[in-house]
């Protein structure tokens, strides 16, 4: 499967260092992202918010050599333009609100699992990134 630790390590981390390391790391993701230059950077550091929040592995076993990561392109993006446009109108400040709600969530440790699938619809929600 991964290669998280187990569960009791996990929440450990979780209430020493990962409900604060994930607010420091969606702060710096958000202010990339707004610039539009670091959104590559933005979007990486995003990718790696289960991994600070709760020490999880990003990767999933779904086949040989396959693996799902936040983020990860589907295909089915609009075009450039389209996705300029969306970010300058609604993108940059939408996704503000997404990760305030998704991480408040995720502080509430019962409301985790959603905080968690939130964020995973974070690069559509920033430039409609499929």
């Amino acid at each position: 499967m991964g290669n998280s630790p187990n569960i009791i390590i996990r929440a450990i981390w979780f209430f020493v260092v990962g409900w604060w390391l994930t607010g420091v790391l969606l702060t710096a993701a958000w202010l990339l992202n707004v610039t539009v230059i670091g959104i590559p950077v933005g979007i990486k550091l995003l990718n790696w918010v289960p991994k600070a929040l709760t020490l999880k592995d990003t990767s999933s076993d779904t086949g040989p050599g396959d693996t799902i990561e936040i983020g990860k392109s589907s295909g089915d993006s609009p075009n450039i333009l389209v996705r300029g446009v969306y970010f300058l109108l609604i993108g940059w400040w939408a996704s503000l609100i997404v990760t305030v709600i998704a991480y408040l969530l995720c502080l509430t440790v019962i409301g985790l699992p959603i905080g968690i699938k939130i964020f995973n619809y974070l690069p559509k929600v920033v430039s409609l990134k499929g």
